[in-house]
């Protein structure tokens, strides 16, 4: 159950967070500028690549390099691909996990390696076996970190993960917002500098900026009916997310709100791109989850029995509707299965500020719901 109330008392939220999740959420904008002034002292702005890569591999545990590689391969340029190595192992444990490159891979290919431990042993054997291919190694993680050795002896680029204080003695969600922005920052530097993409400095300063904003208009001193992802937060309780997006960034968006949903919050979700979502999600609107499938829940114990779990559409567009787009088909679909529906739409800015806005606020949101639900 969600204790709505918590949400209007920012000393209760602050006491429920013990895992530092809202503090990470609000110091996004502030890890970006850390992990980019960080990219500069190692030498990424003063790099000169020969040419671009024919591939790029990123390679780390979990959701963070997922959501990464996710998130590079989106913003990534036509002409190299960006595929993300899945480990081998018989558990998640650090120690468990093997990776390895693809048979093709070589001295044309470029090794980028994302974790917020660095102790896997797995990833210093990587490192050794791209040294002897030839692949161009570059990898983010704590300071100190074994890793660090590894990438070293490969000749490679090692980069210092921006970490809190609060995050050094505490095993950190790969989910949490402060992670990802530690990790991907210093890779949309080193991707601007192959041209892969367009991130200069000025335009990770302007990520720093929206996610600053994105604070500001989420933060917990921020009433919920004020709040988006608050609102957003409480319209969730007691519902299947139904996670429908629409343009190219929003889908990584949409994948990392899932996952953050699940790690974060212990909650079950579904996620689809527009058009297709219509069709994939059509049916589960119509089952036992709709919301009208139960007419009998008018009568329930609202005391003693918990609530039926329906869905809600959570509708993330990347642009205001215009031209051809599919959100209004998703809202009459929704609406005509007395489905609720949430919208998020970002201001304007270029690519990156808006889907950091997209992934900010359902950051908050999945935040505020775990700890609202004790999760």
């Amino acid at each position: 159950m969600l204790d709505e109330s918590l949400l209007d008392t920012p000393e209760a939220l602050s006491e429920a967070d013990r895992r530092g999740l809202l503090r990470g959420a609000a110091e996004a904008g502030a890890r970006v500028r850390t992990a980019a002034r960080h990219a500069a002292e190692a030498g990424v702005n003063d790099l000169k690549p020969d040419g671009r890569p024919r591939a790029v591999l990123i390679a780390g545990p979990g959701a963070a390099a997922t959501h990464v590689a996710d998130l590079l391969g989106t913003l990534a340029l036509a002409g190299s691909p960006v595929t993300r190595l899945a480990p081998t192992g018989v558990a998640p444990a650090a120690g468990a996990l093997r990776w390895e490159l693809p048979g093709w891979a070589g001295s044309v290919d470029l090794l980028l390696i994302a974790t917020p431990d660095g102790t896997e042993p797995g990833l210093s054997l990587l490192a050794d076996q791209a040294y002897r291919r030839g692949c161009t190694v570059v990898a983010v993680a704590p300071a100190r970190a074994p890793l660090t050795e590894a990438v070293e002896g490969a000749h490679g680029l090692f980069v210092p993960m921006a970490t809190a204080p609060y995050e050094q003695d505490t095993s950190v969600a790969a989910s949490a917002p402060g992670v990802l922005w530690a990790l991907l920052t210093p890779l949309l530097a080193i991707l601007d500098r192959t041209g892969l993409l367009t991130a200069p400095p000025d335009a990770l300063a302007k990520i720093a900026d929206r996610l600053d904003h994105i604070a500001e208009r989420c933060g917990p001193a921020i009433a919920t009916y004020s709040n988006p992802a608050k609102t957003l937060a409480a319209e969730l309780a007691d519902s299947l997310p139904v996670i429908w997006t629409e343009g190219t960034s929003a889908g990584p968006a949409g994948r990392r709100f899932a996952a953050a949903l699940a790690e974060l919050a212990g909650r079950p979700s579904v996620v689809s791109e527009l058009p297709e979502a219509l069709a994939a999600h059509s049916t589960l609107l119509s089952g036992p989850l709709a919301a009208g499938a139960d007419p009998d829940d008018f009568f329930r114990d609202r005391v003693e029995e918990p609530p039926a779990l329906h869905a809600r559409v959570v509708l993330l567009r990347d642009r205001p509707i215009g031209g051809l787009s599919a959100a209004p088909s998703a809202r009459d679909l929704a609406l005509s299965h007395d489905t609720p529906i949430s919208e998020l739409e970002p201001e304007a800015g270029g690519e990156i500020e808006t889907l950091a806005e997209l992934i900010a606020v359902t950051d908050f949101a999945a935040v505020y719901l775990a700890l609202a639900s004790g999760a």
